[in-house]
């Protein structure tokens, strides 16, 4: 699912998750600091907003909640597993469910382990290398909830 990715609050909002002070946003894009500020709160009120009815859709009852991340921690109550909805710049919002993944023989594997890659590398977490998306899910995520 792709929201914001055309939206220019969206480019700052990644950026701010990177580090990137809003003073150096607001020159790359010529813009005040007070503009990149109020942009800034706008778009976490849409990730929120998104993360929230995610969690509903999903039937996830929200332990966590953090926009400026895009994160949202919680439990599938359906399920009975711990959950996380995230929201990553180039594949969207996700949710993913706690479990034992047979990833060798899953058709999804490839696309599983490129996803984690990239959100772990967009949120400057470092992973160990590792051929189980599994066991990177679970590396990955715990480094995030500390983060959340």
């Amino acid at each position: 699912m792709h929201l914001f990715i055309n939206e220019k609050q969206f480019e700052f909002w990644k950026l701010r998750r990177a580090r990137i002070p809003n003073i150096t946003i607001a020159t790359n894009f010529g813009i005040s600091r007070q503009a990149v500020s109020k942009a800034l709160l706008t778009m976490d009120g849409k990730i929120e907003t998104t993360l929230r009815e995610m969690a509903k859709a999903n039937k996830i009852a929200i332990m966590k909640l953090n926009p400026q991340l895009g994160v949202l921690l919680g439990r599938s109550i359906p399920l009975s597993v711990d959950a996380i909805i995230f929201v990553s710049g180039s594949h969207g919002v996700q949710v993913w469910y706690e479990h034992d993944g047979n990833c060798g023989a899953c058709e999804e594997y490839a696309q599983c382990i490129q996803l984690l890659w990239d959100y772990a590398k967009e949120i400057d977490i470092k992973l160990n290398r590792t051929a189980d998306p599994t066991k990177m899910a679970e590396e990955l995520f715990a480094k995030l909830k500390e983060m959340v």
